[in-house]
């Protein structure tokens, strides 16, 4: 074995460094390979109720996706390997940390850090086949926290698709009008088909505004599940954002329904804020947020006001939201069953 010593350490940091170089070079000169990503971190209290986990190691907090853990917590480093040639290309996006396992949840091995993973052929100027997984095109936050207003996600984001495997067709049709047609494994099966089972999935949009579907077999529940979304927002003056969300998805007659409102507000430069009002609702069962027997029905409001503060590539997000639900999902300072839960968190996501 080589003797490891502090010329050949010095000696490898110099050819590293040399390599990191003349990629970016590459890059820059070329303008086809890129590299980008996020890392992001928080910490979260309860206002209302308690912070201590459960013997199960649960802790009280909205059971919605992500930012679910009490005190100083981790996100997630998100690491964006992409090269765009004029014909072909490809995306290889990968996660880190609490947040991205959460993502990938159904991921085994070395797969778990998979985010996505696809390769795309520019049949014409106006075709685009894509293949491999890739996030889903329903809904309106995604998994990246650099992609939402909100750090915190809503119940529709939670409870629809995360992301799909397959092959899709996007077509623009005009410079308003697209439209994108897909097959796919059952939802959020990234790596593998079980069972024979494919969903479809279509997407049309119009000046921002996206009609989304999806309807097949799910590995896993009995009969077919169908989802319909509509997701869009308008620019109501220069510092004024209106978003909008709703939602509808059934399986063998139990599902939900949501709708949400994402007003949001630029202030200065540096600083805008935001709120999510967010209705939710299960029927027949549901997917289980509620713990519902078969034939009840539970729903939530929800209301978050986000602050983004940005200082460079970071941008500091406070964050206090409340949640009113029809059954007794959350626990109070006394560790009693309640309705309700106050929280605020505090996230920095750096973005590269």
């Amino acid at each position: 074995m080589k003797a490891i010593t502090k010329t050949n350490v010095v000696k490898n940091i110099f050819f590293l460094a040399i390599s990191l170089a003349s990629l970016s070079t590459f890059a820059q000169e070329d303008k086809k390979f890129s590299f980008s990503g996020s890392a992001d971190v928080y910490w979260k209290a309860n206002l209302s109720g308690t912070n201590e986990a459960d013997e199960d190691g649960n802790f009280n907090t909205p059971p919605t996706s992500f930012a679910n853990r009490s005190g100083f917590s981790l996100g997630m480093a998100n690491l964006i390997a992409s090269y765009e040639g004029e014909k072909v290309g490809f995306v290889a996006d990968l996660v880190f940390g609490p947040r991205g396992e959460d993502a990938v949840f159904l991921s085994t091995g070395s797969s778990n850090i998979v985010n996505q993973l696809y390769v795309y052929w520019n049949v014409s100027e106006k075709v685009r086949l894509t293949m491999g997984n890739f996030n889903t095109f329903l809904g309106y936050e995604v998994i990246s926290p650099v992609g939402n207003f909100n750090y915190s996600t809503s119940y529709m984001f939670s409870y629809g698709p995360f992301s799909h495997t397959g092959i899709k067709a996007d077509f623009t049709l005009s410079d308003d009008l697209s439209l994108m047609v897909g097959v796919m494994n059952s939802t959020d099966f990234t790596e593998i088909n079980l069972d024979g089972s494919y969903t479809a999935g279509a997407q049309l949009g119009y000046k921002g505004q996206y009609l989304n579907l999806i309807y097949g077999a799910q590995t896993g529940l009995p009969g077919e599940t169908f989802q319909i979304d509509y997701t869009g927002g308008f620019d109501l003056s220069d510092a004024f954002y209106l978003g909008i969300n709703t939602t509808y998805n059934t399986t063998d007659g139990s599902g939900f329904y949501g709708f949400a409102l994402y007003p949001q507000m630029t202030t200065s430069e540096k600083f805008s804020i935001g709120l999510r009002g967010e209705y939710f609702k299960e029927f027949d069962g549901g997917v289980g947020v509620f713990g519902l027997a078969p034939d009840s029905d539970a729903d939530v409001f929800e209301f978050t006001l986000t602050g983004n503060y940005s200082i460079s590539d970071l941008t500091i997000k406070p964050e206090l939201r409340f949640d009113s639900a029809s059954n007794d999902i959350f626990l109070d300072g006394d560790d009693e069953p309640t309705g309700s839960l106050a929280s605020f968190l505090i996230a920095a996501v750096y973005s590269f």
